[in-house]
């Protein structure tokens, strides 16, 4: 429902009895026929009924020759003039100038305030009417409009009373403004967000001084588990992360580094700060021998050549026949895979490795004797099997019956049912 319409309030400048005085003598001066009552026989106007119950409202008569209300819902209230009294010897042209200003209607200027208990008991006659109006067009709902109440202004002068009824419109009346308190999820959620940036603010913080700080930079590189390699190698391989950021070092950067180093398998890191940096290595172990004319090469099971020697009986490791042309192939990677699967106790006594084919791996010891090996399924536990063949003692020859053969084959092809012969 649209809100009631709330009632206009017209100031109009009621004369007094001075001001009147001067008026009429005004007009007179400009029109002695018209201006006097007594020769053209013309009554002053009877105050209409709306004059009459706006000059009840506000307590002051209506004068003839001023302006009349238009509604009963507009009240009229004297607005104070100070003009010159005509009787004291006063200039005709100011005279005549105050008595235009008499029938000029000033702006209408409302005052609006809020309702208060002092303004509820003390209310006047024009706020009735407007509640009354209100009532009526609110369809029996209580008026949730402001009241609109004016007082006579004090008898100051026109520019003083303008100035004081602009500052009212304009809403300069000593309002309090209320502050409310800040509601607690507000001020759970402002604790947490202030929190976590300072957590936040702390990590990028302690990040940065880690990432780029030269406190902790590398000083010391340790190496653990290297026997073909010396440290000095392995320290001059790593000369480049000398002095970089321990945090900025990966694994990726030292596996790269040591890569020119064949005898190297693997790596890991391990970082102690401030300032050293542990490289744990897997070295390749070589397996076999290759003859290339005159000199032998090591090589791994991958067939990686780790060194060469010119005495084989001083490197104690099988030999394997085809030299280097046989890296690569599937017999090579089957006698290799064999070899390094067998302990060190058997793999100083073999002298040489032959294959057929990738499921025919032949063994050979020093002193003659021979294994069969078979495939590469079960290696473990053939090379368990085999050590202990051959590490089984000599059988004793029975009384009255001829010494034991000793076994020349071992022929661990089925580990679970191993043969000797």
């Amino acid at each position: 429902m649209a809100e009631p319409r709330k009632p206009r309030v017209i100031r109009t400048r009621i004369p007094t009895a001075a001001q009147t005085t001067a008026a009429t003598g005004a007009a007179k001066a400009a029109d002695p026929k018209k201006s006097d009552p007594k020769k053209t026989g013309a009554k002053d106007p009877a105050p209409s009924g709306a004059d009459a119950k706006a000059a009840a409202v506000s307590g002051v008569p209506q004068l003839s020759g001023t302006v009349r209300g238009t509604s009963e819902k507009v009240a009229k209230l004297p607005v104070p003039v100070e003009v010159p009294d005509p009787s004291v010897g006063a200039d005709p042209s100011v005279v005549t100038n105050a008595a235009k200003n008499l029938l000029r209607v000033p702006r209408p200027r409302a005052r609006v305030k809020p309702r208060a208990p002092e303004a509820a008991k003390s209310g006047s006659a024009t706020e009735g009417s407007a509640e009354a109006g209100s009532a009526k067009r609110g369809s029996g709902k209580s008026a949730a409009t402001k009241k609109v109440t004016s007082k006579p202004a004090p008898a100051t002068s026109a520019p003083a009373a303008d100035a004081s009824e602009d500052a009212a419109a304009d809403g300069n009346t000593g309002a309090q403004v209320l502050a409310f308190p800040m509601p607690s999820y507000k001020r759970r959620r402002r604790a947490f967000l202030l929190t976590a940036a300072g957590v936040l603010a702390v990590l990028a913080l302690v990040m940065g001084v880690a990432l780029y700080s030269p406190v902790l930079g590398v000083k010391t590189v340790v190496f653990e588990g290297n026997k073909l390699v010396s440290e000095d190698t392995l320290g001059l391989a790593l000369a480049p992360i000398i002095s970089r950021p321990l945090p900025q070092v990966t694994a990726e950067d030292v596996s790269a580094l040591l890569a020119p180093v064949v005898q190297i398998k693997s790596s890991r890191i391990e970082a102690r700060p401030p300032s050293t940096l542990v490289v744990h290595v897997v070295e390749r172990v070589p397996v076999a021998l290759l003859q290339n004319g005159e000199t032998y090469s090591l090589v791994d099971q991958d067939g990686v050549e780790l060194g060469t020697t010119k005495d084989a009986a001083a490197a104690a490791l099988p030999l394997i026949d085809g030299g280097n042309a046989a890296i690569g192939k599937d017999t090579f990677q089957a006698m290799t895979s064999v070899l390094a699967t067998l302990p060190k106790s058997i793999l100083t006594q073999l002298a040489n490795a032959t294959a057929k084919s990738p499921d025919a791996v032949e063994l050979r010891l020093v002193d003659g004797r021979s294994v069969v090996w078979g495939n590469a399924s079960d290696m473990e536990l053939k090379a368990t099997v085999l050590e202990s063949l051959l590490n089984a003692p000599t059988p004793t020859a029975q009384p009255g019956k001829p010494a034991p053969v000793p076994a020349q084959v071992f022929d661990v092809s089925a580990p679970r049912h191993p043969v000797t012969r």
